[in-house]
């Protein structure tokens, strides 16, 4: 009933907004958002298991909280690299486990790995990788990829996977039915699964609103709020029935913007009250659902007072993320080593201005080891609380638990 009453509230919303919105979109899709099975109770469950992740929270050490806050590359674990060379997209790819990584994962004990197509070989390679990452690691680790369906698919473009394959967000969403939706997030959540996989960052919440915007495009589902919000949703409840953790991404929304935070500094000019109009739709859609939220680097000039990347900021995250549209699960940033990012700060302010602004997990620092000895640091020094970080790894260990890693 709730999610019933909140659907209406959207569809109303949008009919007062200045958004694209094509009357027709759900014209031949039998099933309303509302009604969408979304399985499991999450809230329920964390209620039920969180003793757990606060006993283990207890015997932490400082080093164990901090490794949690951490998605990194395989190779950073490899610590004679330098970080052009692990951020190097399809060059010195780390592809097993070695002594040299194992020790690594005893001294900086992370929160999880992010798998790219240069550390991926074929079906065996990556499941026996995965396994053994698992193995080395006291607390079980985030294993995540980019698996959206079409372009930015780390496994289906391999020649080495036979998997099925999808074209493209924007085709599924141009059927209007938001069962290829779910069946997109089975699909793909069964596969990774298969190979190890518990985390896909996916699906893309953006609303494709400016039509030269050179990085989303045809990964979103279309233009248009009301269907891309029960596609995003749907689609994470195939996730979810596959067993695979979702991340809605890039909020507060990329749709918008004609730049590249791969590439430098990139800025939306819309007022919040535009973007809950338009872009905001979907993620406000799912925040119920979705196990993770990505926070973009995008600059929002006409919201926040700090003019900061929205990773860095207190107001969007806090502010508006949190007490505003009340999320209370993990919140992820985008990979830290973009140019949006490494262009203004170094690797260790970056870290510690993420935490701060209310970042749980950290994605891809462009140097790892001086993101985590700024955060060690920074908390003996008292600029960050131990409290604080309780709070993210708190977090954290709900997620893992709901989905029985711990």
């Amino acid at each position: 009933m709730k999610r019933f009453i909140y659907g209406l509230l959207v569809l109303t919303l949008l009919m007062l907004s200045g958004c694209s919105i094509n009357e027709d979109s759900s014209s031949n899709d039998s099933s309303i958002l509302p009604q969408v099975d979304a399985g499991e109770d999450h809230s329920s469950s964390i209620a039920q298991t969180e003793s757990k992740a606060e006993k283990l929270l207890q015997s932490m050490t400082l080093e164990e909280k901090i490794g949690q806050l951490f998605i990194i590359r395989p190779d950073d674990l490899e610590l004679n690299l330098t970080s052009k060379q692990i951020n190097d997209s399809t060059n010195n790819g780390a592809v097993e486990l070695d002594t040299n990584m194992k020790e690594t994962l005893k001294k900086y004990p992370i929160g999880g790995v992010a798998l790219f197509s240069k550390n991926i070989l074929n079906p065996t390679q990556l499941t026996t990788f995965i396994s053994d990452m698992q193995k080395q690691s006291a607390i079980p680790l985030f294993v995540g990829i980019d698996e959206e369906g079409g372009t930015v698919s780390r496994i289906a473009k391999s020649p080495k996977f036979d998997v099925p394959k999808f074209e493209s967000m924007q085709k599924i969403g141009e059927t209007k039915n938001s069962g290829k939706a779910k069946d997109v997030g089975f699909t793909i959540g069964s596969y990774l699964k298969s190979y190890g996989f518990n985390l896909d960052f996916a699906p893309v919440a953006d609303i494709n609103t400016k039509p030269k915007n050179i990085v989303i495009g045809n990964r979103s589902f279309g233009n248009d709020p009301d269907l891309v919000s029960k596609m995003v949703f749907a689609e994470i409840v195939g996730l979810h029935e596959a067993g695979i953790m979702s991340c809605v991404k890039h909020f507060p929304g990329h749709g918008d913007t004609k730049g590249d935070t791969h590439t430098g500094e990139v800025y939306i000019e819309k007022t919040w009250e535009e973007l809950k109009k338009c872009e905001l739709v979907p993620f406000i859609n799912s925040i119920d659902t979705t196990d993770m939220v990505m926070i973009s680097h995008i600059t929002a000039p006409n919201i926040t007072g700090d003019k900061l990347p929205a990773s860095l900021s207190n107001e969007i995250i806090e502010g508006k993320l949190r007490k505003e549209l009340g999320y209370k699960g993990v919140v992820i940033s985008d990979a830290m080593e973009m140019d949006a990012i490494t262009k203004k700060y170094s690797s260790k302010e970056s870290a510690i201005n993420t935490i701060l602004a209310g970042i749980d997990i950290i994605l891809m620092p462009e140097d790892f080891v001086e993101s985590y000895n700024g955060i060690y640091d920074a908390i003996k020094n008292g600029t960050i609380s131990e409290a604080r970080i309780d709070e993210s790894v708190l977090r954290i260990l709900n997620l893992k638990e709901l989905y029985d890693l711990l």
